[in-house]
């Protein structure tokens, strides 16, 4: 349960201020605990953070596949056509602050670092499950949809982050409608036939 709590108030604090500028001591002050029942969970900041990138990474994975199915159905064409409904969702989420993987990789930038490939991992895992869904719609290629649609994705959080823009999200939707029509009408075209 503390080691829980140690990940829930580090993702918190990590995504608000940055992963560089929350020192631990912060963190266990807002748990309640000492730098000694710290050590029990943790050898360091560092494993703290990987922890609560990876706890946030499964969060994630979770979020995206109840979401997708919510919004678009049993259709894996409508589930796909949904993604950047959870997109929306995430951005206009109060105290949105861009995506937790991006802001990891951009403090550490060097791609061998832990928190790097934490992120990497993360993306990558995004990635795979929109290809899954993708084969399901019988895409004409599944993993190069899976991966316009994350750049599309991409594309709104930054934009939502950086500019403020609202609209960002449904002008994700747009594009992300042409390049599943464009995948998935041979498909569909065959199986009318």
């Amino acid at each position: 349960m503390t080691r829980q709590r140690l990940i829930d108030v580090g993702v918190q604090r990590f995504y608000r201020d940055g992963f560089r500028n929350v020192g631990i001591d912060q963190i266990l002050n807002e748990v309640g605990i000492s730098k000694t029942a710290f050590y029990k969970h943790f050898e360091s900041k560092e494993d703290l953070m990987l922890a609560a990138l990876e706890d946030n990474n499964c969060r994630v994975q979770e979020m995206f596949r109840g979401l997708m199915r919510e919004l678009g159905g049993a259709s894996a064409v409508g589930q796909l056509n949904a993604l950047m409904d959870v997109v929306e969702r995430i951005v206009d989420t109060e105290g949105f602050q861009g995506c937790i993987f991006v802001n990891a990789a951009i403090e550490f930038p060097l791609a061998h670092e832990p928190a790097h490939l934490a992120a990497a991992r993360s993306k990558q895992a995004i990635e795979e499950l929109v290809c899954e869904v993708a084969m399901q719609a019988g895409a004409a290629d599944p993993r190069i949809l899976a991966k316009e649609l994350c750049l599309i994705m991409e594309g709104a959080y930054v934009t939502r982050h950086v500019t403020g823009d609202k609209q960002a999200a449904e002008i994700a939707r747009r594009v992300a409608r042409l390049v599943i029509a464009d995948q998935c009408a041979p498909c569909a075209a065959a199986a009318a036939k």
